[in-house]
C-alpha cells in the first residue's frame, strides 16, 4: 500500500476507499477508519444510517458518542479491540443507536482488518446499514419458533398429566387445572361425551360460559360439537360472522362473551366418536395449518385418555357392584348392643377386593361379629369372599363353637377350586354376660375402646389364615375371652385401615389406637371417621370395619340364660364353657356363690364327658319366681343315671357328687329323650 510520507496525519493514497454503487444501492454506508492517525471517514450512506449530518461529523469517531449509547458503544469497542489484537481480518457486530427523537434503532456493521507485513493493524474499511428490519423478521422468526415449541410442549405436558387419569372426573380436571387450554391461547373449554346417540355435557368453562339447555344435546342438532361427531372432522371457525352463520342457534347466547374463534375437535377412539372437544379463543382469528395439526394431535390424546377412564369406571362399578352383592343388605338389630359397619372399596380400576363383615344374630342373646379379607384384589377375590361368608354364617348359626366355624370354613376354601387364602376374625357375643369368644386366623388384632374413651389392642391368639391351615393340617384354632362391659366397643378391622407408608403392622395399629381414642363417641360417626382419615390418607386397600357396642342400659335381668355346647375331647370349648359360667353367675349377681356354682357346673360337664358318649350341653339361667334361685343344668346323650362312688384316701375321683350334695341347695336328674338331664339349684342374693 502507498502512503504519503508528510507528518503523523499522512493518508493512503487511495483513503477513503470508494464505495461500490451495489452499497448505495442497498441503503449501506461504508467508511474507512485509519488507524495510525484516528480518522473515520464516514460516506453519506453511512451518515444517513447513523443520523447525523456532514455538518455535525468532524471525522473523529468519538464524535459518534452522543449517537450511540454508553452500553452499547462500550461493548462495540471491546469486541472491536479484540479483533485487532486477536489477528483477526474480520469483525461484525449489531448495536443500537440512538436516534434524535431520541428512541433506539439496531443498527449492524461489519470490518476489514487491514495489517502490514508484521501483522500490526493500520487501517479497517467496512459498512454500515440500518439493521431494523432484518432483526424485526429475525425475531418474528424467533417468536414463532418459540410459540411453536410452547405450544408442543403444552400438548407434551397435558399428555403427560393425562396418562395420570383414571376417571372422567380426572381428564376434565387435568384440562381445566394443569392452564394447557390457558396456554394454547383459549378461554373457554367445552366437552362432551356420546351418550346412548345423545351428546352429554360434561365439562364447560369459565361458569358464565354454560348455555342453558345445552347440557343434553341431540348429535342431529345444529351444534358444533353434533358436527364434528356426524362427520369425524374438525370444525375451525376463525370469525364472529363465520360463528354466527353457521350456528345461529348457539351464536346469540355466546356473543357476548368476546368469542372471535373456535375449534371443535371430535373425540375419536377404536375408530368411533366418542365425543368432542371445544375451545373458544377471545382476540384470534385464523387456524395456521400447523396449529391445526396440534389441536387434532391434543384431541386423539384426551380420547385415548377418555376411553380409558370410561372403561375404568365400567370395571370399578362391576367389580365393586359384585362386592356390595355380597356383603349383607342390611345389618340386623341386636338387642343389647349398637352397630356401625363401613366398607370403603379401593379406587384403582378393579382393584376391588374380598374385604368383607358380617353380623350372626344367634340363639340366647348372643351375636357373631365377623371381619375378613379374601387374598387378592379383583373380581374372584369378591366371589371367593361371597361364598366364604355364606358359610361362615351358616357355621355359626348352626351352634358351632367359635373354634370349630373357623376350621370348618379354613376346609371349605381349601377345597374351593381357587387358590386364594384369607385372614378372619370371628368373635361370638354374649351380651347378657358380656363374655366375648374370638378366634382369629392370620387377621389383624381387634381393639378396646373403652367407655371413657381410652382404647388399647386386644392380643388374640391366632392360627393360620383360612384355607392355609386346612392345607397344612393345623386346624387348631385357640379361643380367647374377654368380658366387654356396658359402654365398651370392639373394633375389627382389615387391615387397610391401618397400613400407612413407610410404617410396620405394629406402627400402624398403635396409630389407629390413637385415632380411634381420639375419635368421636357416637359409634357412627367414629366410623365415619376412620374412612375419612383412610380417604385424607390416600390408600390403595379395601377397608372393611365393624364397631360393637355393648348398651350400657342392657344390664343382666333375673331371667337371664346361658346355653353352650362342650364337645367331647375338645379342650378348648371347655375353657370356654368354664369362662362363660363365671362371667355368666357373676354379671347375674351370684355374688358370693360364684365360686360354688362355677364349681358344681364345671364338676356336672366333666362328669358328663368323662362318662358318657358325645359332648353335653350346659345350661345356666336365672329362675323366675319367688326369691332369686339359679339353676344349672348338664344335658348328655347316656340314660344311665349317676351313681355315687366311694373315692378312698388316696382317689383323685369320686368325690363329684358329693360336692353337688354339699354345695347345691337342690339337686336331681331327669330323662331327656335318649339321655338325660342332672340339674342343680343355688339360692342366690336379691339385687
Amino acid at each position: 500500500m502507498a502512503e504519503r510520507a508528510q507528518g503523523p496525519l499522512s493518508l493512503p493514497d487511495d483513503w477513503p476507499a470508494h464505495p461500490d454503487l451495489s452499497l448505495s444501492l442497498n441503503h449501506m454506508g461504508s467508511f474507512d477508519w485509519d488507524l495510525d492517525n484516528g480518522l473515520l471517514h464516514l460516506d453519506q450512506h453511512a451518515l444517513d444510517v447513523l443520523e447525523i449530518s456532514a455538518e455535525e461529523y468532524d471525522g473523529r469517531p468519538e464524535t459518534l458518542a452522543a449517537n450511540v449509547p454508553r452500553a452499547e458503544a462500550m461493548r462495540l469497542d471491546a469486541m472491536v479491540s479484540q479483533a485487532l489484537k486477536s489477528g483477526s481480518t474480520h469483525y461484525g457486530a449489531y448495536f443500537r443507536i440512538r436516534r434524535p427523537d431520541g428512541s433506539l434503532r439496531w443498527t449492524h456493521t461489519q470490518g476489514s482488518i487491514r495489517r502490514d507485513g508484521s501483522g500490526r493493524p493500520r487501517r479497517v474499511i467496512g459498512i454500515v446499514r440500518d439493521a431494523t428490519q432484518e432483526l424485526a423478521e429475525s425475531a418474528a422468526r424467533v417468536e414463532l419458533d418459540d410459540e411453536r415449541r410452547r405450544q408442543t410442549s403444552v400438548v407434551e405436558s397435558t399428555t403427560a398429566a393425562l396418562a395420570h387419569a383414571c376417571t372422567v372426573k380426572d381428564v376434565t380436571d387435568v384440562l381445566k387445572e394443569s392452564h394447557g387450554m390457558a396456554h394454547l391461547g383459549a378461554t373457554s373449554l367445552v366437552m362432551g361425551l356420546l351418550e346412548a346417540g345423545r351428546i352429554h355435557l360434561v365439562a364447560d368453562g369459565p361458569e358464565e360460559s354454560f348455555v342453558p339447555g345445552t347440557r343434553y344435546t341431540r348429535v342431529d342438532e345444529q351444534y358444533p360439537m353434533s358436527e364434528v361427531i356426524r362427520t369425524l372432522g374438525p370444525r375451525f371457525i376463525e370469525s364472529p360472522a363465520d360463528f354466527a352463520a353457521s350456528y345461529p342457534r348457539l351464536w346469540p347466547h355466546i356473543s357476548t362473551l368476546g368469542i372471535t374463534s373456535a375449534a371443535y375437535l371430535p373425540l375419536i377412539a377404536q375408530g368411533r366418536p366418542i365425543g368432542a372437544l371445544g375451545l373458544l379463543y377471545s382476540g384470534k382469528n385464523g387456524f395456521p395449518p400447523e396449529e391445526r395439526n396440534l389441536l387434532v394431535a391434543l384431541s386423539s390424546s384426551i380420547a385415548q385418555s377418555i376411553q380409558r377412564a370410561i372403561l375404568y369406571e365400567q370395571e370399578h362399578d362391576l367389580a365393586e357392584g359384585l362386592q356390595q352383592a355380597m356383603l349383607p343388605r342390611r345389618i340386623p338389630d341386636v338387642p343389647g348392643a349398637r352397630i356401625a359397619v363401613r366398607y370403603r372399596s379401593a379406587r384403582q380400576g378393579r382393584d376391588v377386593g374380598g374385604d368383607w363383615y358380617d353380623v350372626i344374630p344367634l340363639p340366647g342373646g348372643r351375636v357373631g361379629a365377623v371381619i375378613g379379607d379374601v387374598q387378592g384384589h379383583d373380581t374372584h377375590a369378591a366371589a371367593v369372599m361371597g361364598q366364604l361368608r355364606i358359610v361362615l354364617r351358616a357355621y355359626a348359626a348352626e351352634g358351632h363353637p367359635p373354634a370349630t366355624v373357623m376350621a370348618r370354613a379354613s376346609v371349605f376354601l381349601h377345597e374351593l377350586d381357587t387358590e386364594r387364602f384369607a385372614t378372619c376374625t370371628y368373635a361370638e357375643a354374649d351380651l347378657t354376660t358380656g363374655v366375648v369368644q374370638m378366634v382369629r386366623a392370620g387377621h389383624v388384632d381387634p381393639l378396646l375402646r373403652a367407655a371413657d374413651g381410652s382404647c388399647h389392642r386386644v392380643a388374640v391368639e391366632g392360627g393360620l389364615p383360612l384355607g392355609l391351615s386346612a392345607e397344612f393340617g393345623r386346624l387348631e384354632y385357640p379361643v380367647s375371652t374377654l368380658e366387654l362391659d356396658p359402654g365398651q366397643t370392639l373394633l375389627l378391622c382389615t387391615d387397610g385401615l391401618i397400613e400407612r407408608p413407610g410404617a410396620d403392622l405394629d406402627d400402624g395399629m398403635r396409630w389407629l389406637t390413637g385415632l380411634v381414642a381420639t375419635g368421636p363417641a357416637d359409634l357412627q360417626l367414629l366410623a365415619d371417621r376412620l374412612c375419612e382419615v383412610v380417604d385424607e390418607r390416600g390408600g390403595d386397600d379395601d377397608v372393611a370395619i365393624l364397631l360393637l357396642r355393648r348398651h350400657g342400659a342392657h344390664a343382666p335381668r333375673p331371667g337371664g340364660r346361658l346355653r353352650q355346647h362342650v364337645a367331647q375331647n375338645d379342650p378348648e370349648a371347655l375353657r370356654a364353657a368354664r369362662h362363660l359360667i363365671r362371667a355368666a353367675v357373676r354379671a347375674w349377681g351370684a355374688g358370693e356363690r360364684a365360686d360354688e356354682i362355677e364349681l358344681v357346673a364345671d364338676e356336672l360337664v366333666t362328669n358328663a364327658l368323662m362318662h358318657t358318649d358325645g359332648g353335653a350341653i350346659v345350661t345356666v339361667r336365672v329362675l323366675a319366681g319367688t326369691g332369686r334361685r339359679l339353676r344349672a343344668e348338664v344335658e348328655d346323650r347316656s340314660s344311665a343315671l349317676p351313681r355315687r362312688r366311694e373315692a378312698g384316701d388316696a382317689g383323685v375321683s369320686g368325690r363329684g357328687l358329693l360336692l353337688v350334695e354339699r354345695l347345691a341347695d337342690a339337686w336331681g336328674v331327669e330323662p331327656r329323650g335318649g339321655g338325660k338331664c342332672v340339674w342343680c339349684e343355688f339360692v342366690i342374693p336379691d339385687r
